[in-house]
């Protein structure tokens, strides 16, 4: 089987704009993310997918495979489903623009669980909640799943419930992390769904899946790797890469 990452890429963030082709490094952040991908054993090809010049040009120089899309797309997952239409991979990965620091073993993990289960439509990583999270935080996704492993449920409060918070059993909390690996027809097949009320409710768009009845798996991961929301969190990443 073949698998192709695709990496959406956009200009515009609130919280930290231009954050995507931010250079700091010496490169910018998404090419980054590119490289990471490139470390895949399972990975046949990487691409990045926008629909803004900024961002190809400023890839342009290391010759990294860009994708112009629609700017009409209303989230990564549209964006990256009308790259798919063109690919022939059989299996598609969604890396988010905006982790340089995500580990090849993770997407070569999550490739390898849909060649090795082929009733699992798609799946996605989470890990432990780390030491000093707030579970109440609604920015931190949380899952739970049964015991093969599945999703049951993605929200943004704090699941599950711990009715008896002296109870030795009490589950802990999981957070989900950002990166999916899908089919590449079920992939096409999600992308036409019209959004679904429980996923509209939550904002989360995985749900979707959940509620007609297709199976998530949840790849448990040791760690999360950092994300870059912030120009601080830009900043420790850019000491981390130097060494600093």
């Amino acid at each position: 089987m073949t698998a192709t990452v695709v990496i959406p890429a956009r200009f515009g963030s609130t919280r930290f704009p231009a954050k995507i082709v931010a250079s700091d490094t010496g490169k910018p952040l998404v090419q980054h993310v590119v490289d990471q991908a490139k470390k895949c054993r399972l990975v046949d090809r990487v691409i990045v997918a926008t629909d803004d010049q900024r961002i190809a040009a400023a890839l342009r120089p290391y010759k990294t495979h860009v994708v112009m899309t629609s700017a009409a797309h209303q989230s990564g997952t549209d964006r990256i489903a009308e790259v798919a239409r063109s690919l022939t991979s059989d299996i598609v990965v969604n890396v988010q623009g905006d982790e340089p620091e995500i580990e090849p073993a993770t997407i070569d993990a999550l490739i390898q669980r849909l060649i090795d289960h082929p009733k699992d439509d798609m799946a996605t990583a989470a890990t432990p909640f780390p030491a000093g999270s707030n579970p109440a935080d609604p920015n931190l996704v949380k899952v739970i799943t049964d015991q093969s492993g599945r999703a049951i449920y993605f929200s943004r409060s704090p699941i599950p419930f711990q009715r008896d918070k002296d109870f030795s059993q009490n589950s802990g909390y999981n957070l989900h992390l950002g990166i999916y690996a899908y089919r590449r027809a079920f992939l096409l097949m999600f992308s036409s769904w019209l959004p679904t009320p429980l996923e509209m409710t939550e904002k989360l768009e995985q749900l979707r899946a959940l509620e007609h009845g297709r199976s998530i798996y949840i790849l448990p991961v040791k760690r999360a790797t950092h994300g870059i929301d912030t120009p601080e969190q830009y900043a420790e990443f850019v000491r981390r890469y130097k060494g600093l």
